[in-house]
This record gives structure tokens, sequence and C-alpha cells, in this order.
């Protein structure tokens, strides 16, 4: 009975169709992933640049962080724009 329904479901699904679904899903995380650590690397840039603690060295290691989560936020962006245009 388990094999018959297996068999059925593998004749349905094409390999395409498998890897396009955990691609979207990778995509998807690591989206959110990145935003959720661009918000945190701005809020604690913010929050040490008003403290006895911020330096040039301290404000130069932000930025080097910082700078290529911006990068991939905004090519999020774009891909998400182009994504909803398209359909």
């Amino acid at each position: 009975m388990l094999s018959s329904m297996m068999s059925t479901v593998s004749s349905t699904m094409s390999a395409t169709s498998v890897m396009g679904m955990f691609a979207t899903i990778g995509v998807s995380e690591l989206s959110i992933i990145t935003v959720v650590c661009l918000i945190a690397l701005l809020s604690a840039s913010e929050v040490l640049s008003a403290s006895k603690y911020w330096n040039e060295r301290l404000a130069n290691t932000f930025n080097l962080a910082i700078m290529p989560m911006a990068l991939t936020f905004f090519a999020i962006v774009a891909f998400k724009v182009i994504d909803v245009l398209s359909q």
C-alpha cells in the first residue's frame, strides 16, 4: 500500500519542481536572516555610537559588516519587486 502511494507521488512530482521548491525556500530563509542581522547591526551601531566606547575603529568594523548586508537587502527588495511585477 505504502509503496504504491510512494510511486504515485514520485511519478506526479518532477525533479525540477522539487528543486524549485527547495531553492525558493532557501532564498526566503536567507532573506529573513539577512534582514534580521541588518536590523541588529544597525541598532547596535546606533546604540554604541552614543556610548563612550565608540571610536573610529568600531565604526569601521560596523560599516564593514553593514555594507554587504545593506547591498544584499537591496538585492532582495529588487528581486521581490521584479517577482511581483512579472506575475
